[in-house]
């Protein structure tokens, strides 16, 4: 064993695991109480290093528990160019981190043998975290992990994820993709949202919103960001983390499940409001209506505007290029019509994941996707990037070409391709109610959303259930969807599916209806079905009450 890793397993005395504890690596790395990660943390050190050296390149770890409540914390690793840890390399993370601590030394060098890792290779990580309490020490085990491995580092301290995951692709892409500092990131969104604002008296759009940063990173930011903006557009920062506690009672998980305004709000009917999650790569708008009636603009009306918008500009710019909506199963089916009929956008559907999202949208010249749940963003292939900067240079085409192209130019600029950023996100929505001139209202009445519900339902083994085509369609147990058909017909504009929760024994039931009523007794019926036929526990799930 080399001297490296004989010295990775006397680190690890410092930060013992706990026994007992299972832990595994999935879309978000790892997440769980803050108090039984620091092992993790050493470990996901010792990880960072060797993915560094495998790559010949930086990558970054990023200490956050997102939308989890205070006391959580976790951590995941960036690829290169600003990816999510490619999916072979989760497994690598679990098992180094459910190693004995005396195993570590062995459990490396597995992975060293089976990635063909040059050991003796420099390794760089960048580092960040979000403003949980808990993020110093465990940022502090997970340095120890990288200089026991010999590796350099850049501490940034308190990022949006986003803004991570920015900085390790502007580096390894020698400033191509920007200026590698978060001044730089607030620099390059700054300056393409000035030049794409339009002059001229708004007769709808106000240039005022209200945001909810969820006691988190994104208010810190997005103060930072202001600074920058010129005085063009006002934003209000609530829940900035001086008194409330992260994402309780708010932020864009709490406004997206509980369909209701956070605390620590106090909006008038008409006010646009965004709420951002803990750390930042989830965004949703909300707004009261004249009467006061809550409406919620979630990941798929800020799809549908992103899309509309990006197809415009495209179809003005003359440019052959195909645009896409990527969406999972929980896409409101409303949303899913509007785009294939009305705006003529071809839509497709991916596993829960942004993993798979992601994967799916490279298929595309401009690939949209969101999940619901308001994470998302926009790719362009280089293809399509060459073509559009050189259309916005060329003399020879028309004046309103060209200006759609320069348009295009600058949205790729603001738009961070490398994960869901709120605060990018923010600003691009914002860019397109201002050139339309719509409040949210307006934005809203593109469609309407069909009512839905989503329940869990607990079962011995949740692999008992089994899905294919994007988890639309179950292919075990026997029967499952012959019974879910049968229910589906029954309602105007039914649709249901269930899929398997990827981290406890439940099976989730999402079903949407023409009302709230059908939708509420159609997700109750199948989730008998799902009781009977898939092995539920516990008492069989009871009817919605009518009252």
């Amino acid at each position: 064993m080399s001297d490296i890793l004989v010295e990775a397993v006397k680190g690890a005395a410092a930060h013992p695991r706990p026994e007992g504890i299972k832990f595994a690596y999935g879309t978000a790395g790892f997440r769980d109480k803050a108090t039984i990660l620091d092992s993790v943390m050493y470990r996901m050190g010792l990880l960072a290093a060797l993915r560094s050296k495998a790559k010949k390149a930086t990558v970054a770890a990023m200490i956050t528990a997102s939308h989890n409540p205070e006391p959580d914390n976790g951590v995941k690793l960036v690829d290169p160019m600003g990816e999510m840890l490619e999916a072979a390399w989760e497994k690598h993370a679990t098992d180094l981190a459910n190693a004995k601590d005396e195993d570590i030394g062995s459990a490396l060098q597995r992975i060293i043998d089976a990635v063909d890792i040059d050991i003796s290779l420099p390794a760089d990580v960048f580092v960040a975290r979000d403003t949980r309490p808990s993020g110093p020490p465990l940022t502090q085990a997970l340095l120890d992990g990288l200089k026991v491995m010999g590796s350099t580092f850049t501490d940034f301290g308190i990022l949006t994820t986003p803004q991570l995951h920015y900085l390790v692709r502007c580096h390894n892409s020698k400033g191509a993709y920007g200026e590698p500092t978060e001044d730089g990131y607030y620099k390059k969104l700054a300056e393409a949202f000035l030049k794409l604002r339009e002059g001229g008296t708004k007769k709808k759009y106000v240039p005022d919103v209200i945001l909810d940063g969820a006691n988190g990173v994104g208010a810190l930011k997005t103060r930072k960001l202001q600074a920058h903006l010129n005085d063009t557009l006002k934003i209000t920062v609530c829940n900035d983390g001086s008194s409330g506690k992260l994402n309780e009672k708010c932020g864009a998980d709490f406004v997206k499940v509980q369909q209701m305004p956070p605390a620590g709000m106090d909006i008038q009917p008409g006010q646009r409001c965004v709420s951002f999650d803990g750390d930042a790569d989830r965004v949703v708008f909300f707004y009261l209506n004249k009467d006061g009636v809550f409406n919620l603009l979630d990941g798929d009306k800020i799809s549908t505007l992103i899309a509309g918008y990006l197809g415009e500009l495209v179809s003005a710019s003359g440019l052959q290029l195909n645009i896409g909506v990527v969406q999972t199963a929980y896409a409101n089916g409303s949303s899913t019509r509007y785009l294939e009929d009305v705006m003529k956008v071809p839509v497709s559907c991916a596993k829960t994941g942004v993993k798979h999202l992601h994967h799916k949208a490279l298929e595309f010249d401009v690939g949209v996707y969101f999940e619901a749940n308001g994470h998302g963003t926009v790719l362009f292939s280089d293809q399509a990037e060459q073509k559009i900067k050189a259309a916005s240079q060329d003399d020879s085409l028309e004046c309103s070409r060209r200006e759609a192209a320069t348009r295009l130019t600058l949205m790729m600029d603001l738009i961070n391709q490398t994960v869901g950023d709120a605060i990018s996100d923010f600003l691009v929505v914002e860019t397109i109610l201002s050139t339309r001139d719509w409040a949210a209202d307006d934005w809203n009445m593109q469609y309407r959303d069909l009512p839905s519900r989503l329940l869990k339902i607990k079962v011995k083994d949740r692999t008992a259930v089994q899905t294919t085509d994007a988890e639309r369609c179950a292919t075990a147990p026997a029967g499952l969807q012959e019974a879910i058909n049968k229910l589906v017909a029954k309602y105007q504009q039914g649709r249901s599916f269930v899929r398997p929760s990827g981290t406890e024994d439940v099976v989730r039931v999402f079903a949407e209806a023409d009302t709230q009523a059908n939708a509420d007794v159609l997700a109750h019926e199948v989730s008998v079905q799902v009781y009977q036929l898939a092995g539920g526990v516990g008492d069989q799930p009871q009817p919605p009450s009518t009252s």
